[in-house]
């Protein structure tokens, strides 16, 4: 069922009007929708409304409510992602990827070797936020995680997290498993994971992280590329707290 964004605005009595020129062009022009066909439409009080289509005019689509619930596609925990950015379609495809696993953020973090150039980066922002955008359509997602602005580590650790995690490929002191094991993510905490670029962190910002008594973790003998460590990660994170 294609799922849309709407506000409170959009909804009175039992009936919805989806009246903003991207959703109208969306269902009307490009799906082709049609009277009686299915929408599930979500608004800004994570709400899921699944709705059957009345009416279709030259700028309106009139939506009745069948069934509404608090939407539920959310973790108990959050989490979010400091990631050094990458090339092209590799960046696209954490940013997508990262959505579907339930972050809350993404700070895009500029480290010793990243492949992208900072002012580069940060005119990309605009476009990561709409990968994110169009991601939580596709799973469904409530509420739509955050690309914020390119930082630096220093910014980073001056933000509120309940526990910040490094994954590192070597100066590491246990593996994902052991350290989840011994410290449990708690329901409703806030943690950082923060993931380095394809060729690493350097000695620098080890050297950082053992400063601010960061613990580095490995995800095993296995040397994977950035994008993929960022979904393994991720993914091994959420089945630990759900194990």
């Amino acid at each position: 069922m294609p799922h849309f964004f709407i506000t409170s605005n959009n909804i009175s009595n039992n009936t919805i009007i989806i009246n903003d020129t991207e959703n109208y062009r969306h269902i009307a022009r490009a799906l082709r929708a049609r009277c009686g066909e299915r929408l599930l439409l979500i608004d800004n009080s994570q709400i899921q409304y699944e709705t059957i289509i009345k009416d279709i005019t030259s700028s309106n689509i009139v939506c009745e409510i069948q069934k509404f619930y608090p939407s539920k596609r959310e973790l108990d925990f959050n989490l979010y992602l400091a990631q050094s950015p990458l090339r092209s379609d590799a960046q696209l495809t954490i940013m997508e990827k990262a959505t579907e696993l339930g972050v809350r953020g993404i700070y895009p973090v500029i480290t010793d070797n990243c492949a992208v150039k900072k002012e580069v980066a940060q005119s990309k922002v605009e476009k990561w936020q709409r990968i994110m955008y169009e991601a939580s359509k596709q799973c469904e997602r409530a509420k739509i995680p955050t690309c914020y602005p390119v930082t630096d580590f220093q910014t980073i650790f001056e933000l509120d997290f309940n526990r910040i995690i490094v994954m590192g490929e070597r100066s590491t002191e246990q593996n994902l498993k052991q350290y989840l094991t011994k410290s449990p993510i708690k329901k409703s905490e806030k943690i950082l994971v923060i993931i380095g670029p394809e060729g690493g962190f350097s000695q620098k910002e080890f050297d950082l992280f053992k400063e601010k008594n960061l613990p580095i973790i490995s995800l095993g003998s296995l040397i994977l590329k950035a994008d993929t460590a960022v979904i393994v990660t991720l993914g091994d994170i959420i089945h630990e707290y759900q194990g």
